[in-house]
């Protein structure tokens, strides 16, 4: 395990949350979220991919879903209190989170963005998270996270 300290592992501890740090095998290019949890070992409904869409009204939301699902977005305009909502461009994410795909976290980025985890997070015991970087991601208790992202929950996958 290297020393690498990520902005994301430095908030949690300013707020004294406890977190595990995990560190995977990576290139310049992410790889995909399953992949991702097979690599550590853990179960893909565990380890959560942060997205980040942009509303009708123009604001910006960030949902938090298991790596294995897929964001559905009827449901995800619901939670968000909008008519619809859209996935952000790729070339868009780094000039409005701070994080590149991969590495996007729900905590720490440039603006606090409304937040929404997936309800299926409150039944797992910890949960992961990228910590910012590619290459790495924290676990933590998921209350915790919610809590300090000042997240709500949804149901946000496509059933």
């Amino acid at each position: 395990m290297s020393e690498t300290k990520t902005n994301v592992m430095r908030v949690l501890e300013q707020h004294k949350i406890a977190y595990t740090a995990h560190e995977y095998p990576h290139g310049k290019e992410a790889v995909d979220g399953v992949t991702v949890a097979q690599m550590l070992g853990q179960e893909p409904q565990r380890v959560f991919k942060t997205l980040v869409a942009k509303g009708k009204s123009g604001g910006h939301y960030v949902f938090v879903i298991p790596v294995a699902e897929e964001l559905d977005l009827k449901k995800a305009a619901k939670a968000a209190g909008e008519k619809s909502v859209e996935m952000v461009h790729v070339k868009d994410l780094l000039p409005l989170t701070g994080y590149v795909r991969g590495g996007c976290s729900p905590v720490g980025m440039k603006k606090a963005f409304p937040t929404v985890f997936d309800e299926t997070a409150l039944s797992c015991p910890t949960v992961m998270v990228s910590a910012g970087k590619i290459g790495f991601q924290i676990e933590t208790e998921p209350q915790a996270l919610i809590n300090l992202v000042r997240a709500k929950t949804a149901p946000l996958v496509v059933s």
